[in-house]
């Protein structure tokens, strides 16, 4: 199937086209489209884990199916306004988020991090696994950002959560705040995780030596399992 792909602002000039149809298979989703343009396109792919996706005018997550003839555009940051709310299957990298809240208005650029890590309640960690609700999450994070805004009117907030399986050590969560005063900014970001925790259908499955869980579920250990 073909879908038409429209660029703005900065990714038209690097590209040099307003847009570019592309060729999918059948059931194809916005990731699988997103694959194709970093191999097509290989200059928009320091770009790509920035940008929001618009298809037929309406946001989508990375797991929407396209259908024929869809006009989907790839959403840039808008400039100084955060605008990065997502769940996504790849891995973080933080300079993107940066970039996407950062003004020459600010002072101070708060970066949180999640990782996961090695130990927890005295077992050894072997992975997390991390699954959400990913229309429903986006959704969520928008209203942080939306709640940050209303308390701290300077801050411009991004954040994005990884899904799937993460190894010991790989990063499952950025958030970037930027604002003229960084007391603000801590504050602003304490808020945007704390409230993540609390409203956004993210669950993780906690795997260790001898068992896996999903937090707060019960556990279920090797000899639980049928044969």
């Amino acid at each position: 199937m073909k879908v038409r792909v429209r660029l703005f602002a900065g990714l038209r000039e690097v590209v040099g086209q307003r847009e570019v149809t592309v060729d999918l298979s059948d059931g194809a989703t916005i990731g699988d489209l997103k694959r194709v343009v970093e191999k097509r396109l290989p200059r928009l792919a320091p770009f790509l884990p920035a940008l929001a996706y618009a298809v037929n005018e309406e946001f989508r997550p990375l797991e929407y199916q396209l259908s024929e003839g869809d006009e989907v555009a790839l959403i840039p940051p808008i400039s100084g306004g955060g605008q990065v709310f997502d769940v996504t299957h790849d891995p973080l990298d933080v300079a993107p988020l940066l970039e996407a809240v950062r003004t020459d208005r600010d002072g101070a650029v708060v970066l949180f991090c999640g990782t996961v890590r090695g130990e927890n309640e005295g077992r050894k960690v072997l992975q997390l696994e991390y699954e959400a609700y990913a229309s429903m999450a986006e959704k969520a994070m928008r209203q942080i950002g939306d709640e940050i805004v209303g308390r701290w009117p300077d801050v411009k907030v991004a954040m994005r959560h990884r899904l799937g399986k993460l190894a010991v050590g790989e990063t499952s969560v950025v958030i970037a705040v930027a604002t003229p005063h960084r007391a603000e900014g801590f504050e602003a970001c304490r808020y945007a995780i704390e409230r993540l925790k609390e409203i956004v259908p993210i669950w993780k499955k906690e795997t260790w030596e001898g068992g896996e869980a999903w937090l707060e579920g019960h556990a279920v250990r090797e000899e639980e399992r049928e044969e």
